[in-house]
Parts: C-alpha cells; sequence; structure tokens
C-alpha cells in the first residue's frame, strides 16, 4: 500500500464490513479517520481500487467491496498454524511451521458474511452474534443450511428439506423451535452457509 494512511482506511473498511455485513459509508470513514472531507476518502478509496484491493460501484451507497487480493490482502489473510490441539483425550503438543490461509476458506467472489441474530441455529453450533460465510446459490441440497427469502419480505437462516408434495420445511436447531413447512413458490433459497467464524473478545 502507499501509505500508513492507505492501509487504514483498508483495514477499517474489513472491520467494518465484519462486523455489519456492509460497507460504510464516506462519512463513516471519514470520522474513523478524524477528518472532515469526504474527498479526501475517496482518494484513499480511488488509490485502494488501483492497487485491486477493493471494488467500488459508482453512486452506490455503501458500494464498496474488498477483493482480497494483491501483497497486503494477502497479508492480512493468514495465520501461523503452529500445531494441533486435543478436544478429547490430551496428545502431545507438536508445533508446526505452516500458516493458514484464511482466504482458501471464506473468501470467494461468489460468497457474503452475515451476522446471526437469534438462536434458532443452537444446536448446529451456530450461535447469536456469530458471522456465517454464505455462498450464493438459488438451490441447494436436502440438509444444508440455508439462507432462506419467505415471501419475498423475510430471511432466515434454517436446514432445507424438500418434501414430496412440492413444498419445503426450513428446520431450525433449536428443539425449542418449531420448523416451517411452506410451499416451495414462497421460498426462495439466496444462499447456502459454508464456513462460520466468531470472536471471543
Amino acid at each position: 500500500m502507499q501509505t500508513d494512511r492507505h492501509r487504514e482506511v483498508y483495514d477499517f473498511l474489513g472491520a467494518y464490513i465484519a462486523r455489519h455485513g456492509h460497507a460504510p459509508k464516506l462519512r463513516e470513514i471519514a470520522d474513523h479517520l478524524g477528518i472532515r472531507s469526504r474527498g479526501v476518502v475517496h482518494r484513499y478509496l480511488s488509490a485502494l481500487r488501483d492497487e485491486g484491493l477493493i471494488a467500488v460501484e459508482p453512486f452506490v451507497s455503501r458500494g464498496v467491496r474488498l477483493r482480497g487480493r494483491g501483497r497486503a490482502a494477502a497479508k492480512t489473510a493468514t495465520l501461523p498454524l503452529l500445531g494441533r490441539i486435543a478436544a478429547g483425550q490430551p496428545i502431545e503438543a507438536i508445533p508446526g511451521e505452516d500458516e493458514i490461509d484464511l482466504s482458501e476458506f471464506f473468501v470467494n467472489a461468489n460468497r457474503f458474511v452475515l451476522r446471526v441474530q437469534g438462536d434458532s441455529m443452537i444446536e448446529d453450533g451456530i450461535l447469536d452474534g456469530d458471522m456465517v460465510v454464505v455462498e450464493k446459490r438459488d438451490t441447494a441440497d436436502n440438509g444444508e443450511i440455508v439462507v432462506a427469502l419467505i415471501d419475498g419480505q423475510e430471511a432466515t437462516l434454517k436446514r432445507l428439506q424438500k418434501n414430496r408434495d412440492d413444498s419445503v420445511t426450513l428446520k431450525p436447531a433449536n428443539a425449542r423451535l418449531s420448523p416451517l413447512r411452506l410451499s416451495a413458490a414462497r421460498v426462495r433459497i439466496q444462499g447456502v452457509v459454508v464456513g462460520q467464524f466468531r470472536s471471543y473478545r
């Protein structure tokens, strides 16, 4: 990146999108930087775009997205892989020297992130506040966790079950909640969950 200021903007974009599921407005970036000029923010974004690190949709509010490409993006998307840790019987801790490229797990032009609200999927290990990585699809297989749009208005995260009578059942992973059975015409699949992450801080 050209300057520390450019890196600050890039890091803020990544953190904001991970937290909110969409990009900040120019005013929000300016507030974070402690400046008033949106024109300066626009120049920073143009520089990041020219480096191939972001894409900017003109005349679209919050129209910035990370591309996850280039040297700087690769550096921020890796973590050291130091070995294995037992979740059952203890095993010998053997340090490793590899790295995990997080982009291989999560980043793809056809994917987006949603923050989970509610406890309908807790028995599948998806908790309130978790981030789920969703691959855009308009179809899904039985048993997959999907983002389903009901009646074109309400989106929900559930397991999909296709029924023989041309209906579908959206199944929660919470014994306290009931499955929702609907005609297939009322449900549109918007994506399938392919990963998740959460922060403990």
